[in-house]
């Protein structure tokens, strides 16, 4: 059985873990997971993209804990887990918008994995949490770069030194999560928030989410520099003639993405 898999409706690819009963980020789902999103990075079909957990126990649940006594004493540890960042960081960049829709526990690498994406939903029953001090850890997958930058230094540094899970209500408040619905109810929210972004120009998203990932590590006069060249070249584009000459017409744009 296939660990990660996708399936594309209406412009929206929709990936989900599948790695019973936590769906835990083994070595062979971060693998999986890697090579879906190289994949639909260049498939035309898919505009924006859904990242969910397979059932309603959890989106993921963490690492697998079964892997951790192998890699104790390794020398090459740190290619191990830059391995890992390479997959995080693939998606934090990745040129499409993505929402990961939290149906579940999301713990450890799991909330590490959400971080990663563009937008967050939860489900009234998920929880979210970076519980590595309990085990003698600290978060490892970028969480203790990704969390300040959502909720505040302060915020993130009571989360990981406690190591408790907050709802999804709390993080709802804290800034860590987009928008709580009820249970059952997320996919139907993802899908049709996504339907809203996917019929956009791609030109234009990916570089909406270029300039604020990129911008955000940057002084605001650099900052702005950015953003102006990336003007520049979204105005070279068919999609902006095409919604141009919509607006006179008075009908939707039809984007071709080019």
């Amino acid at each position: 059985m296939e660990k990660v898999t996708y399936e594309i409706k209406e412009r929206t690819a929709i990936i989900t873990i599948n790695n019973p009963p936590l769906n835990v980020l083994s070595k062979e789902v971060i693998t999986n997971l890697f090579e879906v999103f190289r994949e639909l990075e260049s498939n035309d079909e898919a505009v924006a993209i859904i990242l969910t957990g397979a059932g309603n126990k959890a989106f993921v649940a963490g690492a697998d804990i079964k892997e951790f006594p192998e890699w104790m004493g390794q020398d090459n540890f740190k290619d191990i887990v830059m391995d890992t960042h390479r997959m995080f960081n693939f998606i934090d960049d990745f040129p499409k918008p993505t929402i990961a829709l939290l149906n579940g526990l999301t713990f450890g690498g799991g909330c590490e994995l959400a971080m990663t994406c563009d937008i967050r939903i939860a489900e009234d029953q998920a929880q979210l949490g970076l519980p590595e001090i309990k085990l003698g850890l600290f978060p490892g997958g970028g969480g203790t770069q990704r969390l300040p930058r959502l909720v505040g230094e302060a915020r993130a540094k009571e989360i990981m030194f406690t190591g408790e899970p907050i709802c999804a209500l709390e993080a709802e408040q804290y800034g860590l999560v987009n928008h709580v619905v009820p249970t059952g109810q997320g996919m139907t929210y993802a899908q049709s928030l996504a339907s809203k972004i996917a019929d956009k120009s791609l030109q234009s998203l990916s570089r909406i989410k270029k300039a604020v990932n990129k911008g955000t590590e940057l002084p605001m006069e650099k900052g702005i520099d950015l953003e102006a060249e990336l003007f520049n070249q979204v105005f070279q584009t068919d999609d902006i003639k095409e919604g141009v000459n919509a607006f006179f017409e008075k009908r939707k744009p039809q984007f071709t993405h080019r």
